[in-house]
This record gives C-alpha cells, structure tokens and sequence, in this order.
C-alpha cells in the first residue's frame, strides 16, 4: 500500500492543486516537529510513556510451543549389541498388521559368529565329558588306594600283636627250656665224669673213655653258656629291636592311610574342580551361542499389533547436538536406539516444555488450548497430565542455566488430522476473570515492599499503593487501588536503590489471546472448576505459595519508552503530530516560505516519506485534524493526554 501511495504522490506533485496540498502537509510536519521540541519544554510529562486502566475481561495463561503425540504407543528399539545396518525398512507412515516384518538389520556378522561359537561348544562340552570321566577315575582310585592303606596298617597291627603276643614267648619259652636241658645235660655229663674217674682209678675203663667223659662236660657247659647268651640277647636286644620296628610299621602305616586319604580328598577336589570348570565353559558357551542366536532373531522386528509406522527419528523433537541421521536402508543404528513408535490408541497428547518461571503457575490438570500449526483455525481442549519432576537432563547439558520440565496435556478433543510430529503451540489456561483491571506489567514496581504504580492526573504523576493478583508477563490484574480509566506511568521515576531487585512476572500471553468460542470456553470453565477447586473468575488455589493466595509479582525495574502502550503523552493521533493553533500554524508556514527552494524540497521529500508510512487510518485522520483546524481560530490544549488513544483501541 505505501508503494501506491507513493506512486500516488509522485502523480499529484505533477498538478499545481497537488503541490499545494504537498506544501499545506509539509507546513504541518514541520509545525510538529518545532512544537514537539517547544512544548516539550514546556509540558513535563511529554517524554513519559503512559497507559490509560483497562476492565474487563482478563485470561491468565502460559504460552508453550510443542509437538503432537499419540497418548499411548509402542516404541521398538534396536536391541542388537554395537552397531549394525538397516538392511529392509517399511516406509514411514506404512499401515502393518501384528506380525508384519518392519525392519531387518544386518545379521552377516552374527552368522560366522555363530557357527563358530557352535565349535566352542562342541568343543566345550568334549572337555566337560573329559572332565566327568576323570572324576569318576579319580574316585575309584582314591577308594583304592584308602583301602591298600588300611590293609597295610591292618597287617603291622597285627604283625606287632603276632611278636609281643606269640612269637616272643615262644622264643622267651624256647630259650629257657634250651637253657635248662643244657643244665641238665652238664649235670648227667658232671655226673658221667664223676663215676668215671672212680672206674678210671679202678681201672675199670680207659683213660679215652675218661677223656670222653671230660669232653662231654666241657660241651654241655659250653652249651649251657651259650643258651643263656641267646636268651640274654633276646630279652635285652632282639625283643626290643623287633617291637621298634614293628611299632615303626604300624606308625608308617598310619602315616600312609592319612596320605592316602588326603591325596583321595585332593585327587577327587581337584577333579570335581575341573568338571566344574569345565561344566561352567559349557554352559557359557551354550549361553553365548543362545544369546547370539537370540541377537540374530533380534535382527528383523515384526509389529507387535496393527497400527501406523513411525519413524523414531521423524516423529518429536530433537535436540540440536541430535547427530542421528534420518532412518533408511543402509544407516548405521546403534544399540538401544529407537526405531519405529506404533500408537496403540487414537487419542493425542501435546508434549511441551515448562519453564522453571511458570512451574509456580502451571499445575497437573489445569485446561490447555491447543493450536497446532499444520491445521489452521482449529483448536483443541486439553488438560495436564503430568509435569516431570526434574528438569530435562538434555537442555540441562546443552545450556546448564536453561531448566525446563518436560509435561504432557492430555487432548481431550480428537481429529483424523492430526498426525503424531506436528508442532503445536499450548495455551495453558490458570485463570479467567470476566471483568477485571489490568495494567502492563511494567507500570508496576514493588517499592518498600508494596507494588507501586505512578498515576497521572493534571500534568503530573504521583505515588500509588495497590493490591495485584496474577500476571500472565504482559498484563497484570489490580486488585486495588486503581479504578478503570486512570492513567499510569508506563516508565516510573525511581531510583535505581528504590526498587526492590528479583521481582519480575512471569507468562506470555496477552489478555486478549484466547480467542475461543463460548463452547470451548464453557469447557474451559469447567476444567477449571475441577482444577482449581473454585468459581470462574476468582483467583487460582494453589498458585504461588500453594494456599490458594494470588503472587504479587511487578517488575523490579522500570521500562523506557512506549512499549505497546500508546503514544506518548503530548501526541496526537496523526502518528506523531500534536496539536497547534492557528497562530502557530501560521508562524511556521511563513518560515516554510522563507526558504529556499532546495531546502523547501528536501523538507517536501522528508514529510512526503513519513506520509507515505503512516497507514490509510492516521492519514485520513491527520488530513480532517488539519483541515477542520484550518477553519478554526486557536486551538485549546488539552489536559494529561485525555485524547491520547490508548493501545486496545491501537490494536483494534
């Protein structure tokens, strides 16, 4: 439109009655410009921005972006370990039954794993039987062994028993008796000689027969010596020889049986080790082959129910350090990584992020519109579900100072069209108020511990103490202390140590930004009745502190300039023009007169291009101010900006 215009004022410059009027509106910018410096000396309110009380009806809500997703689903993960390849995919969005083959990953690696892990087993279940055999060698054995032992102690008791109780008497008993036959042969050989050395002497027999008889008795008591010899020997040195040694035997022989005990015990622990051992790499191998198999069987994903593919890396939202390249044949995955979700209802849910600021608003089953962007003019009512109780660990690690916790709202609405993905944006409704006072958060400040507005009456501005509710960051409710068509600061005054530092609002709606019908807005009401457990209108229960008082929260500093609250005090409708009178209008066209051409016709191009970007309105309403002014003799000035439009009436 400000190119026809300009195209426009280019074809009435080219007619006499078109420079005119040129001429007329330049005079008038120029008398703007010179009394916007002359009454800005002279008003002192012209350089504050100021906002005029408002009433009626005001909604408390929190605006958050998201995306929509199905309230139930079935999310399928890669479940084979490290990283494999798609290798067959069903297209995104594809209908399937329970059953249906939805993706298959490449299983070429597990293949050869899995015929040689099968060798291992083999192998390994050779050794367990090995091992088991051995065992059972190794028990026989030891049962052998023991056994030789116990013999061998058996017989040395026995041989000891056998000398002390038999063999040495006999001996003891023998030695005697040889003993006393010797005696009595040297007795009859004593006697013997006796009688023949009388015969000798009678000469009854030879001196041979005598020295016979002599022999005999030097024989019998060289026996008679040695038979006490041998048993002296027996008593003092072979009897005690031969029970040392047969007590040696029975000792060695305990010796050997506890040996061969401990040895059995070792033999058979050591061999039952082994079989162990061995029975443990067989079952690990056979584990190892069944969770390769089982890998193998993991490689192709079947849908576990009827439902609709979709991708896990198309559907939510991802992060921006989220370096998974879309899925398709031949991408890389990972273990654990989502494939395909298949929702298992048609209800939806929108899933938004809350920040930490509105966590003291929002609330689990407070009211929700839902506006998604791919459907346009349509809204959906919802309510919170759940809001995490820790903040998103993601954002935390991109941006430690950004907390946002992840919430679901349930959609209570459902619509063919919506498809899980799409981007939403989620109006949380904390409150309505059919009729309230509002004023831009920024008009209000907490001084000495009371919220505080500047309120302009007469051509100046003085200290107002007031009583605010809940804010949605742009507007906020007065509950007292200010009545509907005063004029507040919209920059107040104070010094910096005046204000009270951390008192901010929190939100981001407008309170016009719930455009609904009376339909959705009666269901509104009633998801907040449930919610808030109070009429329509009053304030939140729970908000804050949660013991249903309302926060107070202003601004901590003040706000420079005309944000959205109107032009500034001293303007005129006319984008900035104020209002002259005719004296005044007549002294700045005579110096419009008085100059030169070149300097006329730049001062002609800068009003002619602040013409051209004023909309259609402020044009035809500059152009009757002026005209009816030019008809008119003086002008009276008005009174604290009483005119001045304020900015609902701008937006509309």
């Amino acid at each position: 439109m400000s190119n026809n215009n300009a195209k426009t004022g280019r074809n009435r410059l080219k007619s006499p009655k078109t420079l005119g009027v040129i001429v007329v509106v330049a005079s008038i910018a120029l008398i703007a410009v010179w009394l916007t410096v002359v009454r800005g000396g002279e008003d002192p309110m012209s350089n504050f921005a100021t906002f005029t009380v408002k009433r009626g009806p005001l909604t408390i809500s929190v605006l958050e972006s998201g995306t929509i997703q199905p309230r139930e689903q079935i999310t399928l993960r890669n479940e084979v370990e490290g990283r494999t390849s798609v290798v067959s995919l069903v297209p995104d969005g594809a209908m399937v039954k329970a059953g249906d083959l939805l993706v298959e990953l490449d299983a070429s690696t597990l293949t050869d794993a899995i015929i040689d892990q099968e060798i291992k087993v083999q192998n390994a279940h050779a050794a367990y039987i090995d091992a088991n055999e051995t065992l059972a060698v190794v028990n026989n054995q030891a049962i052998s062994d023991v056994n030789l032992a116990e013999l061998t102690l058996r017989f040395a008791i026995q041989d000891m028993n056998q000398y002390l109780v038999g063999q040495y008497p006999n001996e003891l008993t023998k030695a005697t008796n040889e003993i006393t036959l010797a005696d009595e042969e040297l007795k009859r050989a004593t006697e013997t000689l006796s009688w023949s050395k009388k015969l000798y002497e009678q000469q009854y027999i030879s001196q041979n027969e005598l020295m016979a008889d002599q022999l005999a008795v030097t024989r019998s008591t060289n026996t008679l010596s040695v038979r006490e010899n041998d048993k002296k020997l027996l008593e003092e040195f072979t009897y005690k020889r031969n029970v040392s040694q047969f007590r040696s035997d029975v000792y060695q022989a305990q010796m050997a049986l506890e040996r061969a005990h401990r040895k059995a015990s070792a033999d058979i622990v050591q061999a039952e080790a082994s079989l162990k051992a061995k029975e443990l790499e067989y079952k690990r191998q056979q584990d190892k082959l069944k969770k390769m198999k089982d890998q193998f069987a993991k490689t192709k994903i079947y849908a576990p129910q009827d439902g609709m593919v979709v991708y896990a890396t198309t559907s939510g939202r991802r992060g921006p350090f989220d370096r998974r390249e879309p899925l398709d044949i031949g991408v890389e995955v990972t273990e654990r990584q989502d494939l395909i979700r298949l929702p298992t209802a048609t209800l939806m849910k929108a899933a938004v992020d809350i920040h930490e600021s509105s966590l003291q608003k929002v609330r689990v089953g407070l009211p929700a519109v839902i506006t998604v962007d791919a459907l346009p003019g349509k809204k959906f009512l919802g309510r919170i579900d759940s809001i995490a109780r820790l903040p998103d660990a993601r954002s935390m690690w991109m941006n430690p100072d950004l907390k946002i916790y992840p919430t679901e709202i349930y959609l209570e609405d459902n619509d063919s069209e919506l498809r899980t993905g799409m981007s939403c944006a989620a109006e949380i409704i904390v409150a309505q108020y059919e009729d309230a006072v509002y004023v831009p958060v920024w008009a209000v400040l907490r001084v000495a511990g009371q919220p505080t507005v500047y309120v302009v009456k007469d051509g100046s501005y003085a200290e107002r103490k007031v009583e605010v509710g809940l804010d949605d960051n742009r507007m906020i409710r007065i509950i007292s202390g200010l009545d509907e068509g005063e004029v507040v600061l919209l920059t107040p005054p104070l010094e910096p140590s005046a204000v009270e530092p951390g008192y901010a609002t929190t939100g981001a709606a407008s309170p016009d930004a719930t455009d609904t019908s009376d339909v959705m807005k009666q269901r509104i009401n009633e998801s907040l009745e449930k919610a808030n457990g109070a009429q329509v209108g009053m304030p939140s229960p729970g908000f804050g502190d949660f013991t249903g008082r309302e926060t107070q929260t202003p601004r901590s500093e003040a706000r420079g300039g005309a944000e959205e609250g109107g032009p500034q005090q001293g303007q005129g409708e006319g984008g900035g023009f104020p209002d002259m009178s005719s004296e005044q209008m007549q002294k700045m066209r005579q110096r419009f007169e008085n100059m030169s051409p070149e300097e006329r016709q730049k001062e002609i191009e800068k009003m002619k291009q602040r013409f051209e970007n004023m909309s259609p309105e402020e044009r035809e309403k500059m152009r009757q101010r002026f005209q009816g002014r030019g008809r008119r003799e003086g002008g009276g000035q008005r009174q604290g900006g009483s005119e001045r439009p304020q900015r609902g009436e701008r937006d509309q």
